[in-house]
């Protein structure tokens, strides 16, 4: 994260990107209100986002989520790649667990919701320039919700133990998958213990038809 502190003394540069135009005036109205911001710029697609972000180099963007073409994940992501002292807040109307994770991992420093009030979003502004991240109740509770769900069967298994279990759905012994494979019987019978204990199952047949359950294989 960039460590560049912010000469209080100047306004902060903002500028949004969204393809909705109510959206970009009624925000540029709030940036006009406000003594310590100011409106440098605004983009109605990624791809002129970009562009004017080369152009302009905000201190802040206010960056929607959900636009055609380059959506607000990517372009996020191509601004902090090649500028990353410049802060993006996501400002979406969505708060789907992926979008949140994938907006974060993507460089975003604060996820908010356009019902946010005008003194928060403020609030989040000047806490970006300060290094701070803030989150909508929302965003929070789609991360915890994520952290906190049991993982899906099969998500800790390598891709040779994957390859194993197709064979092992296919009926073959252990001594028959190793011809297969072209590896050792012990090695088959090590990854073959270790499917199991990673599914949470005691036999072969319940581990195919924990794998047919979940579609693991083909």
């Amino acid at each position: 994260m960039n460590s560049r502190t912010h000469d209080k003394t100047l306004p902060i540069r903002v500028m949004i990107v969204d393809d909705h135009e109510m959206v970009r005036s009624g925000l540029s109205a709030f940036l006009y209100g406000a003594t310590d911001m100011e409106h440098v710029g605004e983009a109605g697609s990624g791809e002129e986002a970009i562009r004017l972000c080369e152009q302009l180099r905000p201190d802040v963007i206010l960056m929607d989520m959900m636009m055609p073409g380059i959506d607000g994940v990517e372009t996020t992501r191509a601004i902090r790649e090649r500028w990353p002292e410049v802060r993006v807040i996501a400002l979406t109307s969505f708060t789907e667990e992926d979008l949140v994770k994938r907006a974060l991992q993507a460089g975003a420093m604060s996820y908010l919701l356009k019902n946010v009030a005008s003194s928060e979003l403020a609030s989040a502004i000047r806490a970006a320039m300060d290094n701070r991240p803030t989150l909508a109740p929302e965003a929070t509770q789609a991360l915890i919700s994520q952290t906190i769900r049991p993982a899906a069967p099969g998500h800790d298994l390598s891709p040779r133990e994957f390859d194993v279990l197709a064979l092992l759905k296919r009926g073959m012994s252990n001594r028959a998958i190793a011809d297969e494979l072209v590896i050792s019987r012990s090695t088959v019978d090590f990854h073959v213990s270790n499917i199991l204990s990673k599914l949470g199952v005691s036999s072969r047949t319940e581990a195919v038809a924990l794998a047919i359950q979940h579609r693991l294989v083909e």
